[in-house]
């Protein structure tokens, strides 16, 4: 089933029309990295990515995020075209939590401090006067407080003293800084282990579920892409090849999705098997 149209005439909070990326590699042909995609994603909607290495998942991400920009296409947000726009000027709209807890914080800071730098990363305005402590203790705190994890109460913690899936919750918390239009996780549970993985994308379905935030979620877990996101789609060779939500979402299994890729993919089951599942609490892993 190709990407269906019907999402194309709703009211959406992200909007691809036609996106395409090429990289250059020297001494070899151009890669064509997103090959003329489109994709709009209603206001609220939880979307899983999948596909196997290489199919576009992060580059697709990059490209809403303004970290590159595409060839040829546009990106809109809320109806505004973000296409030319660098990163630093899409912060206010568009929050990104990558897969390496290393990336999001800042490890010598406390949680708090974290925090305050955030919340002026999200104005553009990195002043001298930082918002008060209170406001900063009072926004951690209620950003916090959802994750479950009694992170409100240890804001004066040095961030590098954290686990890996402590601090990856709290990178979601504040990726919610702000009520951005969108929020972009890039696969930003892969390098925790798997008790750990359950727990943040527990908490991170009810910071994005109770803020009512569009999040598009690049993932290797099939079983909790079916059974948590209002959508998926898959990717492949730099194109949506499967789009699914509601119904026809909840009728699928795991096995269903690998048959169907290995179908569309000309039969590169090997492809199929590198997307996860997750069975009795083991995760068969997969490569990026």
């Amino acid at each position: 089933m190709q990407a269906s149209s019907d999402h194309q005439a709703t009211v959406s909070d992200v909007r691809l029309t036609n996106i395409t990326k090429r990289f250059q590699r020297p001494g070899q042909e151009d890669f064509t990295a997103l090959d003329g995609i489109s994709l709009s994603v209603s206001p609220g909607t939880f979307l899983s990515v999948i596909g196997s290495n290489g199919a576009g998942k992060s580059t697709m991400l990059s490209i809403i995020a303004g970290n590159i920009l595409a060839d040829e296409g546009s990106v809109e947000v809320r109806g505004t075209d973000l296409s030319r726009r660098p990163s630093w000027r899409r912060v206010g709209s568009i929050s990104r939590v990558r897969q390496d807890p290393q990336q999001n914080m800042i490890s010598a800071l406390t949680i708090e401090e974290n925090f305050a730098l955030a919340i002026a990363g999200k104005s553009n305005r990195f002043r001298l006067r930082l918002p008060s402590k209170k406001s900063i203790r009072n926004m951690a705190a209620e950003l916090l407080e959802p994750l479950n994890m009694g992170l409100e109460d240890r804001l004066s913690t040095i961030s590098g003293n954290l686990s890996g899936g402590q601090r990856q919750a709290i990178a979601v918390a504040m990726a919610a800084i702000g009520d951005p239009a969108v929020m972009l996780l890039d696969e930003h549970v892969a390098a925790l282990d798997p008790n750990s993985a359950g727990r943040v994308n527990e908490a991170t379905e009810r910071v994005v579920r109770q803020k009512q935030i569009t999040t598009i979620m690049v993932t290797h877990d099939m079983n909790h892409a079916l059974t948590h996101a209002d959508r998926l789609i898959m990717m492949h060779a730099g194109k949506i090849v499967l789009d699914f939500d509601g119904p026809r979402l909840r009728d699928l299994g795991p096995q269903d999705l690998q048959e169907q890729f290995a179908s569309l993919s000309r039969g590169t089951l090997s492809d199929a098997t590198l997307l996860s599942t997750t069975t009795g609490g083991d995760v068969v892993d997969c490569q990026e």
